[in-house]
């Protein structure tokens, strides 16, 4: 099975490149799995309705989130609504919405996706993501329930990244970071068979600070005062994301390699 993973759409200008790019993006790759985290796709901060169907009449088969999940209130009734979108799994019980699925490929194959939120250096602090994404693979072990697990680690460390992946190890197909906005060069597959990329970087316009409009950042970070909202840069976006393959057998990986098309970054195209 191929998966592609999407990172973090930031603003109109990821918005735009993904719906526009996604239909070929997953002919050309032959994906029979699309992951997407659009927790910025709205004005840098959360997601709404809208934007949300959008993105999976595009081909999105999940959309994950993260910290900005309920930035737009719209979103608290929404998720509650659609299965597709996922707010992080260790949200207190009664939080609306889901953190996990298990979906149906076209060909009937299962895909469990988990999204969990790491804790350093987070708002909100959410519960152990440790712990909430155990029971999520205990409940649903690879090849007995799920003939593949994407789990999506939103984290600001990339510590806490990297030890996700090395805990569920043997136990999901990929493990891949973001939040960050910047792609890693760590992708690989570790020795239990799980592929893991840090971050996936983001789905925006990289002459920015992380997807936002220079100005305000830099006004922050040299004068300690903000004194405007952010904005998201509206510049030509890069897609930043990642191709697994697994292993009709195992469900673990078998290859793994970064996605990145447009804009200012060095392309990088699968070569598998």
């Amino acid at each position: 099975m191929r998966i592609l993973y999407l990172g973090d759409i930031v603003g109109r200008a990821g918005r735009k490149a993904v719906l526009a790019a996604l239909p070929e993006l997953r002919e050309k790759l032959q994906a029979d799995f699309v992951i997407v985290n659009g927790e910025n796709a709205a004005g840098g901060f959360g997601i709404t309705e809208k934007i949300a169907e959008e993105l999976l009449s595009a081909g999105a088969d999940v959309i994950t989130t993260g910290n900005h999940a309920f930035d737009q209130r719209e979103a608290l009734t929404y998720i509650a609504r659609q299965p597709r979108l996922l707010r992080p799994l260790n949200y207190p019980a009664g939080t609306p919405g889901n953190g996990s699925g298990l979906f149906e490929t076209a060909d009937g194959r299962q895909v469990l996706v988990l999204l969990a939120m790491g804790q350093f250096g987070m708002h909100p602090i959410l519960d152990d993501p440790f712990a909430a994404v155990e029971r999520e693979l205990a409940a649903c072990p690879l090849q007995e329930m799920a003939d593949a697990i994407v789990v999506d680690m939103h984290a600001e460390a990339t510590s806490e990244k990297m030890a996700m992946a090395h805990f569920c190890d043997g136990r999901a197909s990929l493990v891949v970071g973001s939040h960050t906005h910047v792609p890693t060069a760590d992708d690989q597959i570790l020795p239990g068979g799980t592929a893991c990329l840090t971050d996936a970087g983001m789905c925006g316009d990289y002459d920015s600070v992380i997807g936002m409009q220079k100005e305000e950042p830099l006004r922050r970070f040299t004068r300690r005062i903000p004194s405007a909202r952010f904005s998201p840069a509206e510049g030509e976006a890069t897609i930043c994301g990642v191709l697994v393959e697994t292993d009709d057998a195992t469900g673990l990986a078998r290859r793994i390699c970064p996605l990145r098309t447009g804009g200012r970054l060095r392309p990088i195209w699968p070569d598998f």
